[in-house]
């Protein structure tokens, strides 16, 4: 009996420096499990990938997939790994952009809901996107990947 290979996915963490200080990029995710749910609820955007696609190639896709925007170019600074809770591994890269959230256009995902119900429902990858300082950001992401923030924030000091 061989166990199941861990989840992998991969993202893109925006950054950018303002007059506030360093600023990253998160979303809230989409669902209704998650609606009601603010601290451990806003992520890097990111998704899985197969072990044949190369992790920054996802991670450039899945930020298209799940904002609707074009990743931006730039110095990819790595970020490494985490392990989640549910020990799906993440990858992450930093770049610095200041991008126009004004075309956010987000993915979705169907899932049975209510459970049970045999109904199907459309529900957005992410529901919400914004800019946050690292104090507020460290608040409200998953807390495996606050572990990125602090990797950036030495990055950037």
């Amino acid at each position: 009996m061989t166990a199941r290979a861990a989840k992998r996915s991969a993202g893109l963490l925006m950054f950018r420096h303002t007059d506030e200080g360093l600023q990253v990029l998160l979303g809230h995710m989409g669902g209704p499990l998650w609606a009601k749910k603010d601290a451990g609820a806003w992520t890097v955007p990111k998704g899985e990938y197969a072990p044949e696609e190369p992790a920054w190639e996802a991670a450039r896709r899945e930020f298209r997939e799940e904002l609707g925007l074009a990743p931006p170019d730039g110095e990819a600074v790595p970020l490494g790994e985490v392990v989640q809770r549910g020990g799906k591994i993440v990858t992450a890269w930093a770049v610095a952009a200041d991008l126009d959230l004004s075309g956010f256009d987000p993915g979705s995902f169907t899932m049975e809901w209510p459970p049970r119900s045999g109904r199907l429902q459309e529900f957005p990858e992410l529901d919400r996107v914004a800019w946050l300082g690292l104090g507020r950001a460290r608040e409200l992401i998953i807390t495996a990947q606050a572990a990125f923030l602090d990797r950036l924030a030495e990055h950037s000091g």
